[in-house]
């Protein structure tokens, strides 16, 4: 069943949950909870949105039955210290693996099922989204991203990246800057590669000879390629691998 657009900003934690189905349930259990009672604060009233949330129901009734002796389940205080370790496990590895922000991020949302987040719980989420936006304009820029902690400083004020943002759930705390909506990554349609693009790529010129140098660029193209679709970015996807295709059949950048 297709999400309904008023749910979009939930879109997200939903698709967590379906990548823990056989990784870690529990996970899967307390994202579709939590989108659950975010969706019956947007709209419970559309016909479409009623019958997603009856939907999203069924299954976390059906997932109860089945997890009925797992105490993460049975037992929200379980449960609370279930998802909070798992959400800072992540945090922590995310200052190494960068992308796992966005999903630590994603889960300290999901905490709020059990109620207010600590404030060392909303510092965490301030600085997981703020460095994932850090992360997505590195790449836009075709900059490596600094691993580790770095202090926000005067990227602070910095605006939204295109296409990356944040937006708070229903009664969940302000986050940090940048003030954006992370949790509703949206391409444009159209916007996947630049208009100036040409439809096909020279092949290779005789006797074109790479340098060391050259396959050193071509190879950190393709890993901001991956990177940026790590994060759903298409169009940064497809310019780095542009980039690199050019560089190795004319080697010129």
């Amino acid at each position: 069943m297709a999400l309904p657009v008023q749910f979009r900003i939930i879109q997200h934690h939903l698709r967590t949950a379906q990548e823990h189905e056989k990784r870690d349930p529990v996970v899967t259990y307390y994202c579709r909870l939590y989108a659950m009672q975010t969706g019956m604060k947007l709209d419970s009233k559309t016909p479409e949105c009623r019958k997603f949330l009856v939907k999203l129901m069924d299954q976390l009734e059906t997932m109860k039955k089945e997890l009925s002796d797992n105490e993460s389940i049975s037992q929200e205080v379980v449960g609370n210290a279930h998802i909070e370790n798992y959400a800072l496990k992540l945090f922590l590895y995310a200052d190494n693996e960068d992308r796992s922000f966005y999903t630590s991020s994603l889960l300290l949302d999901v905490l709020s099922v059990f109620g207010e987040l600590s404030e060392e719980n909303i510092q965490h989420r301030k600085y997981a989204r703020w460095k994932a936006t850090y992360i997505h304009n590195c790449l836009k820029n075709g900059e490596t991203p600094q691993p580790g902690p770095i202090g926000m400083g005067e990227d602070e004020e910095a605006g939204p990246a295109p296409g990356i943002g944040f937006a708070s759930g229903p009664g969940s705390a302000p986050s940090g800057p940048p003030t954006t909506n992370y949790n509703n990554i949206h391409i444009p349609p159209g916007a996947h590669a630049p208009a100036n693009t040409p439809a096909e790529l020279p092949p290779p010129a005789g006797g074109i000879q790479l340098s060391p140098e050259d396959f050193t660029k071509a190879q950190k193209y393709c890993k901001y390629a991956g990177s940026a679709l790590q994060y759903e970015d298409v169009g940064t996807a497809i310019q780095n691998l542009q980039k690199a295709l050019k560089l190795l059949t004319t080697g010129k950048e």
